[in-house]
């Protein structure tokens, strides 16, 4: 038997790798992927032409979160995110673990429901029963991010280009093939058509999930107290930016449907951005299994998840066992729960978690003083970001 002390009886330890820039592409892939080639459709068709203001609150609602979840990644670089800030905040295990029984389901609901968006695209391709389409795509973006993070988050950081640029041409197509830029019919002009706006902007905020995957990367990436806030809030701001452009083009070139940016498109081309749109949103599988392991081993180090899920394999560097479950819990929530319920939910659990650990930064900061080098925010942004996730929640219940 070897001595403790000696260096190969230690737990192996995840790679820090990811720098600045790589962490920024891998934000933007899962956020544009998860997000706006699945749920487009379904904030014009509550928000209609004013569905470009959906995503500017859906931004705000998002950043202030995203602004929270910045300070904490720098105040402690965890793997385990929202269950070890919920911790951290109200000193309690069975909320922790509470919390990250909640995420489990949000993750993998979110990481179903982006699967199962990727259908739409997918079945113009490849003529296969829905039930193969989607075991082999996650499937295959399970036995990816058993791989290695460095070449997990390379392949997502390059296809989040490829989304971004298949975007920019759909806006393009879309602000091309509009009879007239009336940007003045976009405003809502009416109480009813404010209340479109908010009930849009709660489908819209499943186009930022994903920002938040960035803070479970802490342990593997290089000066974390820098590199997680930045890749962060650019992530947002670029994908804010993005999405009201896209929206502004769909709604100006009156698409609606299921498929409005496939719709933009004819023949060749069409079948061309649907594979980019197959591939963008394949991508946000990819991510959300990556975090939904990264949450496991974090768990385990933590004892809140039994032990052998924070095993890391010596040769990949990545934690399998915990990716493989990932993996499975998506494949079920997939194949087992229909595509219109999976938006709302995922939102839903979603935006708890974020209020949850929203209130849990404002706790940190009045009884823990931030230490050398950590991203601080001001102190009336936690209580306002959680504000915004729940009223997002209760207009969605609140007729």
């Amino acid at each position: 038997m070897k001595p403790a002390s000696d260096p190969a009886a230690a737990p192996v330890a995840l790679r820090r790798s990811l720098t600045l820039g790589p962490l920024l592409f891998y934000g933007l892939g899962v956020i544009v992927g998860a997000g706006i080639y699945v749920a487009i459709a379904s904030v014009i068709g509550r928000a209609g032409a004013a569905a470009p203001l959906s995503f500017l609150l859906a931004g705000i609602a998002a950043g202030l979160t995203g602004l929270c979840y910045a300070e904490l990644a720098s105040r402690f670089p965890e793997a385990a995110g929202a269950a070890a800030y919920v911790k951290q905040g109200f000193g309690s295990d069975r909320f922790a673990q509470l919390t990250g029984l909640v995420l489990t389901l949000a993750v993998a609901i979110a990481a179903a429901s982006i699967a199962s968006g990727a259908l739409h695209y997918l079945s113009l391709l490849f003529a296969l029963p829905a039930g193969i389409l989607t075991t082999l795509l996650v499937a295959s973006f399970t036995v990816l991010a058993m791989l290695g993070v460095r070449e997990s988050a390379g392949f997502s950081a390059v296809i989040g280009f490829v989304e971004i640029v298949g975007l920019a041409v759909a806006a393009w197509a879309g602000f091309y093939a509009a009879p007239d830029l009336s940007f003045g019919r976009m405003l809502p002009a009416d109480f009813a058509a404010w209340q479109g706006v908010v009930a849009g902007a709660f489908i819209a905020f499943f186009a930022f999930i994903g920002f938040e995957s960035l803070a479970n990367m802490a342990e593997e990436a290089k000066e974390p107290h820098r590199t997680i806030p930045y890749s962060i809030i650019g992530a947002i701001i670029i994908s804010t930016l993005l999405y009201i452009l896209v929206a502004a083009a769909l709604v100006l070139a009156g698409q609606g449907g299921q498929s409005p940016l496939i719709d933009l498109f004819q023949g060749a081309n069409a079948s061309l951005f649907a594979a980019v749109g197959a591939l963008a949103i394949a991508n946000g599988v990819l991510v959300e299994i990556m975090m939904l392991a990264r949450l496991f081993y974090g768990m385990a180090r933590r004892q809140q998840l039994p032990a052998i899920l924070g095993h890391v394999n010596p040769r990949t560097r990545t934690p399998v066992l915990a990716t493989g479950l990932a993996g499975a819990i998506v494949l079920a929530a997939a194949l087992l729960i229909p595509f219109q319920h999976l938006l709302a939910l995922a939102n839903a659990l979603t935006l708890g978690i974020f209020a949850a650990v929203d209130v849990a930064l404002w706790r940190i900061q009045r009884q823990q003083p931030a230490g050398k080098n950590v991203f601080v925010i001001p102190h009336w942004i936690p209580p306002l970001a959680a504000a915004l996730s729940i009223g997002l929640i209760l207009a969605e219940l609140i007729p």
